[in-house]
């Protein structure tokens, strides 16, 4: 009996290191390291909102994040890496992405925040609309900045429904006729 205990001596020993190995292993994987947390919280992250501010002599951007009551300005700063800072203007809806250094966010990209079209709504370039319009195709034209703008200097043909005032009257702002390509632009770069 004897000879079979010390048969299974090396296997107790054997099966103590696997266990001890084991349970190592699984403490680094739920703890991870230092520099694995350190790494999540260096992860970039997105403001989306309006630029409300831009200071180049602080390097810092302040944008609204939210809506109405809830919008909450954020500041954030920038260096010479920053790409898209030249697109930062006061009252531009924007996309900033930035991670944090510290306790400050550094923006690492500016991006305008361009509206999104519409299921069944096609973008139409400046060449290709110049072409219309010199061909005399049949079209209708909206200008649909504030009535001041349009005021100042607007397309030729272009009929003047600024936002509020097609979303106030709709259907009733358009013309009769279905089948005439409607054309929109704005102020904006879209």
């Amino acid at each position: 009996m004897n000879k079979k205990i010390l048969q299974l001596i090396p296997l107790c020993l054997m099966l103590a290191l696997l266990a001890g190995g084991c349970a190592e292993t699984k403490q680094a994987e739920v703890g991870g390291t230092p520099a694995a947390k350190e790494a999540v919280q260096q992860e970039p992250t997105v403001y989306e909102g309006e630029i409300t501010g831009v200071s180049e002599r602080a390097k810092s951007i302040s944008i609204a994040v939210g809506k109405g009551d809830q919008a909450k300005s954020m500041l954030v700063k920038f260096d010479d890496k920053t790409k898209g800072v030249n697109q930062a203007k006061k009252g531009i809806a924007a996309k900033i992405i930035y991670e944090m250094r510290g306790t400050e966010a550094y923006a690492t990209d500016i991006q305008l925040k361009l509206a999104k079209l519409p299921a069944g709504v096609t973008e139409i370039k400046t060449t290709e609309l110049q072409k219309l319009t010199s061909e005399k195709a049949p079209l209708f034209l909206v200008d649909s900045r504030p009535l001041a703008r349009y005021n100042q200097s607007h397309l030729p043909g272009a009929h003047a429904i600024p936002v509020p005032l097609l979303e106030e009257k709709q259907a009733a702002v358009l013309p009769k006729n279905k089948d005439l390509p409607l054309v929109f632009y704005c102020g904006g770069p879209t």
